[in-house]
């Protein structure tokens, strides 16, 4: 936790009317399952012991996601994955082939757009997605053929356990102290894309030293943060804490909020391809983002890499550095779009009496690159959290958080910082980060 002065109060005006888009629409779903379990949830049995925050946070967040029709649970032991239900995606060039096969199975699917180089492929009615990709998958099923390259619609989560957000709720915090004006230079004139929930309306107007001028406020990029009134969503604020923490590691730096997951911390592989669009390296007039920002991710079907995710990031200019967040499982399954060639995968440690050690609830493995603090304190949102069975918490601006999201959102930032400190590009950064010796061999490079 941060001294600093006790926030002052600051009038929230009421939120306005968006207009409704494919990604609102999707959000208010999952929004209205979670206010819906939020109001229903028993809480603990008599006699039994009282549920921590962290698991109540984790059991609302399950059932919001069990009850959110837009979001399936493949839940095959070591396998586990989310995909949106009714829903195929094939690379364009197999398309139609996989579309006739899947006619001839019986059942019927139209063309329903188009994405980062696959067809989106939507059934009249629901049916065992995952078990349809497996038999498309099958060379036996393409004699003298090359099987097509399918997938289920991956759902992503802000990290996270497989089901969803950080290990626990966040938690209220001091205010942060404002920057120190010695270390403004600290990744001046470098942007860091944060592709996340978005930003909250009024963090300029909250948190002025930290985010006011920082970064351009877009009405696509808002974070709807609440369920209703001032009662936040489940990970509502989580994109506003991220670029809280990537200000802090370079206080020069500017951030470009762009929303790939609802307020429940739910999003899809095409929602991350739009924020991906929406970083400005086809905008001549714009100031791109030099490093991209993912405190989000998902496992896939077989472990491959989500071929969408592939392509967009591909497409980014070479210059660019990809930051991703290696998960929240305490596993070593590989987690997308983290575990990408060459995406920047960040692992999450802590510090203790005993010095660094492993978060235990971090991922790990040989695909980590890089690693660092994951419990944070950073900008966040005004309101109160409500969990099951426990008294409603009130947040007022500051927060402290923990997971593999805030770890990465902390390397953005010193990579940033090392940009400007030695006149770097974002990959020359990258690969002098990259060059010292690794802290662990399943965690990667410490960056403090």
């Amino acid at each position: 936790m941060h001294p600093g002065p006790a926030p002052t109060e600051r009038r929230v005006p009421d939120r306005p009317a968006t207009r409704l888009s494919r990604r609102r629409l999707l959000a208010g779903s999952a929004l209205a399952a979670v206010a819906a379990s939020l109001t229903s949830l028993p809480r603990a049995a008599p006699g039994r012991a009282a549920e921590s925050a962290d698991e109540a946070y984790q059991r609302a967040f399950l059932l919001a996601v069990a009850e959110d029709r837009n979001v399936r649970r493949h839940l095959e032991p070591g396998r586990e994955f989310l995909y949106r239900p009714r829903q195929l995606l094939a690379a364009d060039a197999d398309a139609k082939r996989v579309q006739a096969r899947l006619r001839e199975y019986g059942h019927q699917v139209e063309p329903a757009g188009r994405f980062a180089g696959v067809t989106r492929l939507a059934f009249d009615r629901e049916a065992d997605i995952p078990g349809l990709v497996q038999k498309l998958r099958d060379r036996q099923q393409w004699p003298g053929q090359r099987p097509p390259a399918v997938q289920p619609h991956h759902v992503l989560v802000g990290f996270g356990n497989i089901m969803g957000n950080p290990g626990g709720p966040p938690r209220p915090a001091a205010a942060l102290a404002p920057p120190d004006p010695a270390r403004a230079g600290e990744g001046a004139g470098v942007t860091v894309g944060v592709c996340d929930t978005g930003i909250w309306r009024h963090a300029g107007d909250y948190h002025p030293d930290w985010l006011d001028g920082w970064y351009l406020p877009e009405s696509d990029d808002e974070d709807a943060v609440y369920l209703y009134d001032d009662t936040l969503a489940l990970q509502g604020g989580h994109g506003t804490f991220v670029a809280g923490v990537v200000r802090q590691a370079a206080p020069g730096v500017r951030v470009d909020p762009e929303a790939a997951l609802d307020a429940t911390g739910i999003g899809d592989e095409e929602m991350l391809v739009a924020a991906l669009a929406g970083l400005g390296h086809a905008d001549p007039k714009r100031s791109a983002a030099e490093i991209v920002n993912l405190s989000l991710g998902g496992y896939t079907a077989d472990d491959l890499p989500p071929l969408p995710l592939v392509n967009a990031l591909a497409a980014l200019p070479k210059e660019v550095v990809v930051v991703a967040a290696a998960g929240n499982s305490g596993t070593d399954r590989p987690a997308w779009p983290a575990a990408l060639d060459p995406v920047l995968a960040v692992g999450a440690v802590t510090r203790d009496q005993h010095g660094v050690t492993p978060a235990a609830y971090s991922n790990y493995g040989p695909w980590l690159d890089v690693c660092a603090i994951g419990d944070r304190s950073s900008t966040y949102v005004k309101g109160q959290l409500l969990l099951p069975g426990l008294p409603a918490t009130p947040f007022d601006g500051f927060a402290d958080w923990a997971g593999t999201s805030f770890a990465t959102g902390h390397v953005s930032g010193r990579l940033a910082a090392m940009m400007t400190a030695g006149g770097l590009t974002a990959q020359e950064a990258r690969l002098a980060l990259l060059a010292e010796p690794r802290w662990h061999p399943d965690y990667g490079v410490l960056v403090e």
